[in-house]
């Protein structure tokens, strides 16, 4: 038989069920448009229990970025097996899940995040340090991980503006397709993994060393695989006699 009494929770286990809580809300609704109180309800706990275990709605927030930030870095993680271009897809896919399921949360993160500061009476909205410092936390995890398929523990200055500036073309693109999803979402995930490969192309276009480590990938794609591809699409366009 059950008693129907309710389970004590500790301190650490009380703060990770308000941290899943607040995220869960913020991945639906513009943080800033969640109140404390909804966060209480939502955890079966009153409010004056939740700022127990957070001062506030931003350090609340803050640890619900922080959560969001490990998932998001770990969606880029993807064993070195197979040609590139299958990878990066995988990538793409499990990024794409992530924007998905949390994208006001996702917008929020890339954004720099709100933080309630007092205005007059009202409130405004702006990035803080901890906030921005998981942001670029998530973009060198990103860099790292693309870099360490590549087989380079001392990577190119051509190389890493080419990675660099793929991962934050993958961020912008998620965050335009976000307004309104007017892209088929497997169109976007296949065109960013293109993208990839034609920056690496015109910076190889430049420099004999990004030639080579074009020349290396290109060697382990198959010819149905997303680079073979992308060299069909440009062909086609091409003009013909």
């Amino acid at each position: 038989m059950t008693t129907g009494v309710r389970r004590r929770m500790g301190v650490e286990e009380r703060r990770q069920q308000l941290i899943a809580v607040a995220l869960e809300l913020f991945s639906h609704r513009s943080p800033d448009e969640v109140s404390i109180d909804e966060i209480a309800a939502a955890a079966g706990i009153s409010r004056p229990l939740v700022y127990h275990y957070f001062p506030g709605k931003v350090s609340l927030y803050e640890a619900a970025l922080r959560k969001a930030a490990d998932d998001l870095a770990g969606r880029f993680v993807e064993p070195h097996e197979g040609p590139l271009g299958a990878r990066l897809q995988r990538v793409m896919r499990r990024f794409f899940d992530f924007v998905d399921e949390h994208g006001p949360g996702f917008s929020a993160l890339m954004r720099g995040g709100p933080a309630v500061l007092p205005n007059g009476g009202g409130t405004t909205l702006a990035g803080t340090p901890t906030t921005n410092a998981l942001i670029g936390s998530v973009r060198q995890a990103a860099y790292e991980e693309i870099v360490s398929h590549l087989g380079l523990p001392q990577p190119p200055a051509r190389l890493e503006l080419v990675v660099r500036s793929w991962v934050s073309l993958a961020e912008s693109t998620a965050l335009i397709w976000l307004d309104g999803r007017r892209v088929p979402r497997a169109e976007l995930e296949l065109q960013l993994v293109h993208d990839f490969a034609a920056l690496a192309a015109v910076s190889a276009a430049y420099d004999e060393e990004m030639a080579g480590i074009l020349r290396s990938v290109l060697a382990d794609e198959p010819a149905d695989g997303p680079f073979a591809e992308l060299v069909g699409r440009l062909a086609a366009l091409a003009p013909t006699g």
